[in-house]
């Protein structure tokens, strides 16, 4: 008999439930402070914990003690190795890249349940879950009134297939939200509309916070309005969204107290990069970042979020603002219905979750401590290569002239004297121009972190307007674009009066969603890429967004400087970013007065006295009144109708996927690994962008075959990344990087040798080759195996290579969980040794004795052909995991538990 137990059964803490009264309507919520006088010394991100926790407690994936280990949370924090807890989200967000892949299972669960006998419309999201399209519009066209509705053309045109999916899965889906494209940034519209902050139960009126994971690691950015809320891989959030808990280290929280007052020329932007800088210097990844003092006060909860939406760049998991009388207020600003505004406060002060305006957090309650006096910071940028390299402006100059001649790194070019006064002339628009290193050549104001904040991009818009009033101007050349995170920044924008300025300057509204910050910045003229490349010229990106990692924005932009949208025009002003602001002018008015940078510069009052007068409730409710109809684009897209996707087998974006094939509704039978063959033998730290397929579509790749086999040409290949959903594609990819280090082979790279014929060849065509013959797989490796970003990929791609166990010195937390997922074996040697301390060459034969009586963590056996024998860890550490593991994997799970 099959154990389905699940969070149906009776919560031992249903006797800490309360009735609350707002407005004449009762409520139930659990009475966390009941548990005791520890709770009032737990930092506000763990009370959350503790109350999810507590709520879903069912003594099976969430047990009385896993509540108790985060309810002591001050002694177990400290716990050398930490303490695993689960945690379940209220609810899921995904953006369209990583989303699609998640939707595609869904939908072939769907089909799965049905071939079995079972009724597919019960297959739902059980966590309500949203998905914004926003990562696949480019910034094509810029500089002219219809370079947005271009930009949108070509976006439908690229992903007509894709966009025709998600809108057929928009209908189809209960408990799912899919926001069309053209909306806005995910990060935005989750702050501005999606965010409850407190949740309302679906069947019962009983109040919870908000917590949410997202497959986008900005997902942070909504802690700046009191959500917790983290990014996580596919596997991860599939779980979620099909009721599942998932598991963490019970972290350590650092208290960032903020005190003093930002100067008047000073952005949240610069805050936001010092911040950045300062934090991951002190190291906090894997913890929480709690902000507390009297500075948190006088912050706006754009502000907040333009912190929070720089976590991953930092290292921590979350950065957490605890809703107190500003959220409560910006709530009320975005449009959220009193009533509701009501229930959210009376909830939090009855669970002591409110903070309080000038309140001195007692800071014993933090792991560590550390502050920030507000005044100190100055006008800031951050680059040329990393979002924590900080540079004040006023040492601008001097810090990208060292860069320059610096050996090659994070700060470094490389350069040598002799060609530091390179310049290259090009003809662009019928007329000559003159770029030398430190040219800008893309400046960008983008969704990613600043548009979701009023202050900048009015401050942007008014300097703007300062700047042509001066009769400044922006070079033709230089790649200029805005792409806000939402229709209402367009609105204020308008409103206010600034778009003529902006558009004057180059600034045109391109597009909404994640575009230059991501890569998606388009091409360059090509005279202007000529002579970059035969000059060798290091040339620059300004952009207002959070990530400018080497190679990201764009190959010929070898500099990229994270900046406000302020300083994202004035450097456009500028055309390069060796330029000293405050001695050097930006131009002449047409009497031959010069101007400076400080002439055209609004301060942050007169910037606040515009936001108080032009950001207001009516543009929340107007722009998300229509926000799910979205354009007449998406309203003519006929999707396929049905509960049931009509799967097409001519397609090379959306592919029914092969997890449930020959899938019945019993156990599939034990399944010991008997003669298996090492198809990769690797070393320490495998990361999953080693793994995982990413990037381009190498020509000579077998992804490429495949695709050239379909008929298509390299130009029309696109990427790994917008082929989400098409396992084929993605089965190909696998190990695909050319970086990869192959134990068995002589140099880097996606090859490996098929031993029953000894030949070298393509990682997959070994793969085939197996399966084929009927032989299962394994890897072996060392430790830290699937550490950096979780990717769902990186678990399913093995999976469809037919490997069947990683034996690994050690592994990454999430990684390890997402084999057990997809129904792989995670098996970990004895501490000190490895195939090399054991005399393995991976070219045995390997039988794994898994028993039918499994335990989370026993040791069994390995042997090989060669009479070797050793004893492994099984890293199956939970009875949930072995439950999936025993299912064949997470999705088969659901559905055999569906079916039941």
């Amino acid at each position: 008999m099959v154990n389905y137990k699940s969070s149906k059964a009776s919560n031992p803490y249903n006797k800490l439930l309360k009735t609350l009264n707002v407005n004449g309507k009762e409520y139930q919520y659990y009475d966390i402070p009941a548990l005791g006088e520890k709770y009032g010394r737990l930092p506000y991100s763990i009370r959350v914990l503790l109350e999810s926790a507590l709520r879903n407690c069912d003594n099976f994936s969430i047990k009385e003690q896993d509540v108790q280990n985060i309810y002591n949370w001050e002694t177990n924090q400290a716990v050398e190795g930490g303490i695993e807890v689960p945690f379940k989200p209220a609810r899921v967000i995904l953006q369209d890249l990583t989303g699609v892949p998640a939707v595609v299972d869904i939908a072939a669960m769907r089909g799965a349940v049905k071939e079995l006998g079972g009724d597919p419309d019960k297959i739902n999201p059980i966590c309500p879950t949203d998905l914004v399209i926003d990562h696949s519009v480019q910034v094509d066209f810029v500089r002219s009134s219809d370079a947005l509705q271009k930009n949108q053309d070509l976006e439908f045109e690229r992903n007509k297939e894709r966009f025709m999916f998600l809108k057929w899965g928009a209908t189809a889906f209960d408990n799912m939200l899919i926001v069309p494209p053209g909306s806005g940034i995910v990060h935005q519209v989750n702050l501005e509309y999606l965010a409850r902050v407190v949740f309302t139960g679906k069947d019962k009126p009983i109040l919870y916070p908000d917590t949410v994971v997202g497959t986008d690691s900005h997902t942070t950015m909504i802690n700046g309005l009191g959500v917790v809320g983290w990014g996580v891989g596919g596997i991860e959030a599939e779980a979620v969204m099909l009721g599942q808990s998932i598991s963490m280290l019970l972290p350590q929280v650092v208290g960032y107290r903020l005190y003093g007052t930002l100067g008047q020329y000073v952005t949240s932007t610069d805050l936001v990069l010092t911040i950045t800088k300062h934090l991951r210097q002190l190291g906090v990844v894997g913890k929480f970042v709690e902000f507390y003092g009297p500075g948190v006060d006088a912050l706006s909860i754009a502000d907040r979020a333009t912190i929070s939406n720089m976590c991953p760049e930092y290292g921590a998991t979350v950065a957490f603002f605890p809703v107190d009388e500003n959220s409560l207020s910006y709530l009320k600003q975005t449009n959220r219905p009193q009533e509701q505004v009501d229930v959210i406060e009376a909830y939090l002060k009855a669970t002591k979750q409110l903070r309080s305006f000038n309140a001195e957090e007692n800071e014993s309650m933090f792991s560590q401590t550390v502050s920030l006096d507000l005044s100190t910071v100055v006008s800031s940028v951050s680059g040329p290569k990393r979002p924590n390299d900080r540079v004040s402006v006023s040492e601008m100059k001097t810090d990208f002239l060292n860069c320059l001649t610096n050996k090659v790194g994070f700060k470094g070019f490389g350069l040598s004297e002799d060609k530091l006064a390179t310049k290259a002339k090009f003809m662009f628009n019928g007329k000559q121009y003159t770029i030398g290193h430190g040219a800008v050549i893309i400046a960008a104001i983008t969704s990613c972190t600043n548009t979701s904040n009023p202050s900048v991009m009015l401050g942007a818009g008014m300097l703007a307007k300062n700047a042509v009033a001066a009769g400044l101007t922006v070079e033709p050349y230089i790649k200029t674009s805005l792409s806000p995170g939402s229709g209402v920044v367009t609105y204020y924008l308008k409103s206010s009066g600034v778009i003529p300025a902006l558009e004057k300057l180059g600034f045109d509204v391109v597009g909404y969603g994640c575009m230059t910050c991501i890569g998606n910045s388009g091409g360059l003229d090509e005279n202007i890429v000529n002579a970059i490349e035969s000059n060798d010229l290091v040339c620059c990106g300004v952009l207002s967004g959070n990530r400018n990692f080497e190679g990201r924005i764009h190959p010929n932009t070898r500099a990229n400087y994270l900046a406000s949208p302020l300083l994202v025009i004035a450097y456009a002003i500028a055309g390069r970013v060796d330029i000293d602001f405050e001695k050097e002018p930006l131009g002449k008015k047409s009497d031959g007065t010069l101007v400076f940078l400080r002439d055209i510069w609004p301060t942050r009052a007169e910037i606040q006295e515009v936001e108080k007068q032009f950001v207001i409730p009516a543009m929340f409710k107007e722009v998300y009144a229509k926000i799910e109809s979205g354009s007449q684009q998406w309203q003519s897209l006929n999707a396929p109708a049905g509960k049931l996707y009509p799967w097409s087998s001519e397609s090379t974006y959306i592919k029914k996927p092969p997890f449930f094939d020959g899938m019945s509704r019993e156990l599939p039978p034990a399944r010991n690994i008997k003669g298996a063959r090492v198809l990769l033998n690797l070393g320490d730290s495998v990361t999953t962008d080693h793994i995982s397929p990413a990037g381009s579509i190498g020509r000579t790749s077998p992804a490429a075959r495949y695709l050239a086999s379909k008929g298509l040409t390299p130009r029309e290949f696109n990427s790994y990344g917008s082929r989400r959903g098409n396992d084929a594609i993605m089965a190909r990819g696998t190990f695909a990087n050319i970086r990869l280090v192959n134990k068995f082979m002589s140099k880097p790279g996606p090859k490996t040798i098929y031993f029953p014929t000894n030949e070298e060849m393509d990682i997959f065509d070994a793969a085939q080759r197996y399966i084929a013959d009927n032989t299962p797989l394994i890897i072996l490796a060392g430790k830290d195996y699937g550490s950096g970003s979780s990717r769902d990929w990186a678990a399913k791609g093995p999976m469809l290579l037919g490997i069947r166990a990683v034996i690994a010195e050690s592994f990454e937390r999430i990684h390890r969980s997402n084999l057990v997922g997809m129904g792989l074996v995670p098996l970990q040697f004895l501490p000190g040794q490895n195939p090399e301390s054991l005399g393995l060459s991976g070219k045995e034969h390997f039988d794994i004795d898994l028993p039918d009586n499994l335990r989370p963590g026993q040791k069994i056996k390995v042997t090989t052909d060669s009479g070797k024998s050793f004893d492994v860890i099984l890293r199956f550490d939970t009875e949930v995991d072995l439950l999936f593991y025993k299912h064949g994997g997470i999705l088969n799970y659901m559905v055999r538990k569906m079916l039941s």
